[in-house]
């Protein structure tokens, strides 16, 4: 397995473990006649759940970006050490950027989110050359 596929294999479960710390304090929140109830209305969380809710929201957009880029590159083989270097880059800024967003710390959430955006984008680009 290359690299890029490692990286995005571990983002993959990164997603789980983000929908498993969010569900705990979302449950405890809403309650379970709301959680296993048929969500006719749409689930509004606040705090501490709202935004491990919104992280874990924000890591599936990013996700699909990321996959796309490790597709590409896994299956035009131009695997290389900028798209090494992109795809972990994109998996520790999506690490770092859960307790960023938990802890609210504003303008260093948004910069680690742009890394993990801008070594995507790498990741594209690097296809194309």
């Amino acid at each position: 397995m290359t690299q890029e596929l490692t990286a995005l294999t571990l983002a993959a479960l990164l997603q789980v473990v983000q929908f498993v710390i969010m569900a705990v304090p979302a449950n405890i929140q809403l309650g379970p006649a709301k959680t296993t109830g048929p969500r006719d209305q749409p689930l509004e969380l606040h705090g501490l759940a709202g935004r491990l809710k919104r992280a874990q929201d924000n890591h599936f957009e990013g996700l699909i970006l990321f996959s796309i880029a490790v597709m590409v590159i896994t299956v035009s083989d131009q695997s290389s050490a900028v798209t090494v270097t992109s795809a972990w880059a994109y998996l520790v800024a999506r690490i770092l950027y859960v307790p960023a967003y938990v802890i609210a710390v504003g303008m260093w959430r948004s910069a680690i989110w742009g890394l993990g955006f801008l070594a995507t984008i790498v990741m594209l680009c690097a296809a194309l050359v």
